[in-house]
């Protein structure tokens, strides 16, 4: 019996190495390619590391007390004391203290130090997020160029997102580049994030919305400065101008394709200062969950 129960014990480390090998090629959040994802990364190192340590010291000293606390042939009856240990209840007491203390400050100094630019020498670039069924809207108000479904940003510049929602809240979330936040009807969040080497990031919302969530991702373009400023151009010299019945239009529940617009519906509306009329809507879209082809509708 007991060599069977060794047997199957062994299986139980190859299992795990089988089971963590299937999230090896989504773990985007082990691969940072900013400032602010190494913060968080560097964190997360911390707190795995830090509790293997507590793990390791706790089955070491339980495998001991098993080991020379266990029944013995001719082994005196023990009889416990009742009336306790005041130096071990103040090490046991102690010790949750100083754990969650190790954890709790590196954490708070790094989630303060993230709510402003990683940098001061460089000016951030200010890009409006709006959230919606089931896209994501970017205005750029001192490029006056929208986009749907990408975002383009430059290296080694800090960029503010201001996020707000047309709809039902949202996370944003661009894993490679830091955490999440949420984005809120009627509300404004900021984040800060900052990509330093080119490249495509994935973004995507976190954050339960309705049928189409699994689709509701987007791109990060991630360009040199020269790169950026070329496409800044191109979009402003070449994009079509955003009209109010093609923007009711994007609003609408459904998935919609990659747009680019050469002015921003800023001009007319900005969720995060005045309640939308939209939001009743796409809540009892997100309610009731109903099928995308029954309810929604696909923009090319």
């Amino acid at each position: 019996m007991k060599q069977k129960i060794w047997k199957w014990a062994s299986l139980l480390p190859l299992s795990l190495v089988l089971l963590l090998s299937g999230c090896s090629e989504n773990m985007l959040v082990m691969r940072p390619k900013g400032p602010v994802a190494k913060t968080q990364y560097d964190l997360i190192l911390w707190s795995i590391g830090f509790m293997l340590l507590i793990i390791v010291v706790v089955f070491v000293l339980f495998t001991v007390v098993l080991i020379r606390y266990r029944e013995k042939p001719g082994m005196e009856n023990y009889e416990p004391e009742e009336e306790g240990n005041t130096l071990l209840e103040i090490v046991w007491t102690a010790i949750p203290i100083l754990i969650v203390t190790a954890l709790a400050i590196p954490t708070v100094k790094a989630t303060f130090a993230l709510e402003k630019p990683t940098t001061e020498k460089v000016e951030p670039i200010t890009i409006h997020v709006t959230a919606a069924n089931w896209k994501w809207i970017f205005s750029y108000p001192d490029q006056n160029i929208e986009t749907v479904n990408y975002v383009n940003i430059p290296v080694d510049v800090p960029v503010k997102f201001k996020l707000t929602s047309a709809g039902p809240m949202n996370s944003f979330w661009i894993p490679q580049l830091g955490g999440q936040k949420y984005a809120m009807d009627s509300m404004e969040t900021e984040l800060f994030l900052e990509a330093d080497e080119p490249g495509s990031y994935m973004g995507r919302s976190a954050n339960f919305s309705g049928e189409g969530f699994t689709h509701m991702e987007f791109e990060v373009v991630a360009q040199t400065q020269k790169e950026f400023n070329q496409w800044v151009k191109e979009a402003q010299s070449t994009a079509p101008k955003l009209s109010e019945t093609k923007y009711e239009t994007i609003l609408k529940p459904g998935l919609v394709g990659r747009m680019t617009f050469s002015n921003t519906h800023l001009e007319w509306i900005d969720h995060s200062k005045q309640n939308s009329h939209h939001a009743g809507e796409a809540d009892e879209q997100a309610r009731l969950c109903n099928p995308l082809e029954g309810n929604g509708i696909v923009v090319e």
